[in-house]
């Protein structure tokens, strides 16, 4: 799309954004495939929680460390759902709302910069019931 400027300069904006459906669907699935295939190759993650203070986040670092990641997630008895999304061409934010068989609640906030529809760099603060 281009949109154009009153001092006749143009500037295109990127059409390609992240399939917002598509994590919806690997996180209600809690499907790893899925999820990673939404992250580019050299993507990073930071995650700060109650464990892993700003100073000292939780850094993943490429798609192998994310599939790890996002494995042992999935492989816990809990239900994950993509609350609120949203998304442009260059940027993604999005919560999560899980919930363990116990009962215990998670909430997850995450932000993140897309490229080509990919994530290539997020953040997220997680808190959780203790």
């Amino acid at each position: 799309m281009t949109v154009g400027r009153d001092s006749g300069d143009m500037t295109t904006i990127p059409a390609s954004t992240i399939d917002t459906d598509a994590l919806r669907r690997a996180y209600a699935s809690r499907s790893a495939e899925d999820l990673l295939a939404l992250y580019a190759e050299d993507a990073t993650v930071e995650i700060v929680d109650a464990v892993h203070m700003p100073s000292h986040p939780h850094r993943l670092t490429g798609r192998e460390a994310l599939r790890a990641h996002f494995e042992g997630v999935f492989a816990r008895d809990m239900s994950h759902e993509a609350d609120i999304v949203v998304a442009t061409p260059s940027a993604l934010g999005f919560s999560l709302r899980c919930t363990y068989a116990d009962g215990t609640k998670v909430v997850c906030a995450s932000t993140a910069v897309v490229r080509d529809g990919l994530i290539v760099r997020e953040v997220g603060v997680q808190a959780w019931d203790s």
